[in-house]
């Protein structure tokens, strides 16, 4: 991707039909460290690699700084007692959305006294984020995020990127990377439906892992786990549970896919 002069405005259409400036936000989301959702008939799951929050400006985005000793970004945000969202692209866009949702929420239970249905919550992300590419003098948000939630329908995973496309899944991944994941995901679909929810959590991690390149392995400080179901409210998993859960994933080799790395990804 490069400058040109169809990329001044999120407005400007070029010659071939294209919106630059979305492409680059796009772009954004897929630099990101990477998360994955997936669902079953009673719950849904997303695991997300978090990120230093030691970081510098570089152009659009942000490069983590190698130091060991700073501590990691939340990539996982409850946003009601029956959803969560996780994030990859840009976290400031991350946490604007995030906190969006979080009054969605809020404004729906003070109306009807009830949690917001899931799909109500993804109409009004998908009218947020299209309006960021429809409006002179404004940017699309520079992140993916997935929904995970539960109501009266039942388990959802909703996938959203900046250029507002707004899709229910079964099982996905965002970020970089995260091509490696959704070949794991479509490989063992058809088990996510039946699995139980420790199930459905090694099965998020063995595709998260299958990001990382093959010197990297996930551990309690960079994994975040959120769950939330039928009869439980959105959970974020401490570093005791993670810990649990990864020492089971441990006991599954590594894949051919997510051992071969890649390009590095810029950490958001």
């Amino acid at each position: 991707m490069f400058r040109n002069q169809y990329d001044s405005d999120v407005t400007v259409w070029s010659p071939q039909g294209r919106l630059h400036q979305v492409e680059y936000a796009v772009e954004a989301m897929k630099q990101g460290s990477a998360t994955v959702g997936i669902k079953s008939e009673t719950h849904a799951v997303i695991v997300a690699l978090k990120v230093d929050d030691f970081f510098f400006s570089i152009t659009l985005f942000f490069q983590r700084a190698q130091n060991e000793l700073s501590s990691h970004q939340k990539k996982i945000y409850e946003i009601d007692t029956h959803s969560g969202v996780s994030i990859a692209g840009l976290l400031s866009d991350g946490r604007i959305l995030a906190r969006f949702l979080q009054t969605e929420c809020s404004s729906w239970r003070w109306d009807y006294k009830q949690p917001v249905p899931i799909k109500k919550l993804a109409e009004s992300m998908q009218l947020k984020l299209q309006a960021n590419t429809q409006y002179y003098g404004r940017r699309p948000f520079g992140v993916g995020i997935l929904i995970a939630g539960y109501d009266k329908d039942g388990a959802h995973i909703i996938q959203t990127d900046p250029s507002a496309e707004v899709v229910s899944m079964h099982g996905t991944s965002i970020g970089a990377r995260s091509q490696s994941a959704r070949t794991y995901l479509e490989r063992n679909v058809d088990k996510f439906e039946k699995s139980s929810p420790e199930e459905l959590i090694v099965h998020a991690l063995l595709a998260l892992r299958d990001t990382l390149p093959a010197e990297e392995n996930l551990s309690a400080q960079n994994t975040s786990i959120g769950i939330v179901g039928k009869d439980s409210p959105f959970n974020l998993l401490d570093d005791a549970q993670v810990a649990v859960h990864l020492n089971q994933v441990s006991t599954h080799p590594r894949t051919t896919a997510g051992a071969q790395g890649g390009a590095e990804p810029m950490q958001m």
